[in-house]
């Protein structure tokens, strides 16, 4: 059954802006993006900044479809962007993200990414067992 969605829209500019920022940008890049994801994202060259919107899109929408954000139950770290080889980029929660989507009996994540040269859009559906809301 589906427990929960969500989205989000980020601006491509705005994370390169982010990630380029002299005295801020890796200390950004390696608060949010894991290394796999940093990997993934560096060996798509001129448009590494749209695969990193998209993942920054992911995690958001995770934390939506969690209906939590960043803090206490879900860090940035906790929700991955994977892509396996032939296979669609798939969520992969660790630590207390992880832990927490148990609590609201969500098994699997379902994730749609897009983008543009300027957008990227991520949407997540949340499926379990489980019902939003049943837990704190």
């Amino acid at each position: 059954m589906i427990i929960a969605i969500g989205n989000d829209l980020a601006e491509v500019e705005r994370i390169r802006a982010a990630m380029e920022r002299p005295q801020t940008g890796n200390r950004f890049r390696n608060r949010v993006f894991t290394a796999g994801e940093q990997e993934y994202c560096e060996r798509r060259r001129l448009s590494k900044y749209q695969s990193y919107a998209a993942r920054f899109a992911a995690k958001e929408a995770t934390m939506k479809a969690l209906g939590r954000g960043w803090g206490r139950y879900v860090g940035w770290l906790d929700i991955e962007v994977v892509r396996p080889r032939g296979s669609r980029p798939q969520i992969v929660l660790h630590g207390k993200a992880k832990e927490y989507a148990a609590s609201l009996g969500i098994s699997r994540f379902h994730l749609a990414l897009t983008h543009t040269a300027t957008l990227a859009e991520a949407q997540v559906v949340a499926e379990g067992e489980g019902e939003l809301g049943e837990t704190e």
